[in-house]
């Protein structure tokens, strides 16, 4: 699996501050907290592009700011959805579940909606939430 047309541009603005810094990549990819083959995996499709505090380090370390780092006027603020961590950082996501949205994260919007609706389908129908009725006697 290839860099996909998200990732390229970044990859490319990644490796132009690195060489315009004069910076080794191990280097600003251990500043921001990223793997070592963080690079390698992204131009694969096997990671994505960081988000959160790790976007941000990853800015600082390359002298940039997110926003030109994602392909925006590097006067903007980049938006907030950028800037926030993601759930299986936090250790919210159970592996498997981790797989699932980062395979859902990759697809088209058609695609995303079709796959939702095929899981919807195989789940079946939401189960009614347990609610506790409290019983009043009169006296």
């Amino acid at each position: 699996m290839a860099a996909g047309r998200e990732t390229e541009p970044v990859i490319e603005r990644i490796e132009a501050r690195l060489e315009r810094m004069d910076l080794p990549l191990e280097a600003a990819l251990k500043q921001a907290g990223l793997p070592t083959d963080f690079l390698d995996r992204l131009r694969a499709g096997k990671m994505p592009i960081p988000r959160g505090r790790r976007l941000v380090k990853l800015a600082e370390a390359l002298g940039t700011s997110v926003s030109y780092l994602v392909g925006l006027d590097p006067d903007v603020p980049p938006p907030q959805e950028l800037l926030e961590e993601e759930q299986g950082s936090f250790g919210l996501l159970a592996g498997d579940e981790e797989a699932l949205l980062g395979a859902y994260r990759r697809l088209d919007v058609p695609s995303r909606a079709a796959a939702l609706h095929v899981l919807l389908k195989m789940a079946g129908p939401e189960p009614e939430p347990d609610v506790k009725r409290t019983s009043r006697r009169k006296d």
